[in-house]
């Protein structure tokens, strides 16, 4: 092994372990949202970069909204994994304001392609 060999490992070891560091502080802070609200409803809206439908489960618990994003990275063929910098599970939760009277059950999710969750939880009636 050369001395340049043995530089190009020691790099190729220290991003890893830096990139796996980065990726869970990612997965540990909570999806950025915000809340907003009409007439009729609140709107919450969610980061969810590079996620498909099935990696996205939205709850309604105690008048929050909770958010799991379980993200698979695709392969890339030819390639390996140097740097994993992305967080692959991420949670979020909004919660709603205190005199919100609403009705979960009628509440829609929609994954935009801009990557963006869209929650809409109707006030009640």
């Amino acid at each position: 092994m050369t001395l340049r060999d043995l530089g190009r490992s020691t790099v190729t070891a220290v991003a890893s372990k830096v990139g796996r560091a980065a990726s869970k502080v990612q997965e540990s802070r909570p999806i950025p949202s915000d809340l907003l609200e009409s007439e009729d409803a609140y709107l919450i809206v969610f980061d969810a970069a590079g996620a498909t439908g099935s990696d996205v489960q939205v709850r309604f618990v105690r008048d929050s909204v909770l958010v799991r994003i379980d993200r698979f990275r695709d392969f890339h063929e030819g390639f390996d994994m140097v740097f994993p910098g992305r967080g692959m599970s991420l949670d979020g939760q909004v919660e709603l304001p205190a005199d919100a009277e609403v009705d979960p059950k009628k509440a829609t999710a929609t994954l935009t392609d801009s990557g963006t969750l869209q929650v809409t939880v109707p006030k009640a009636e």
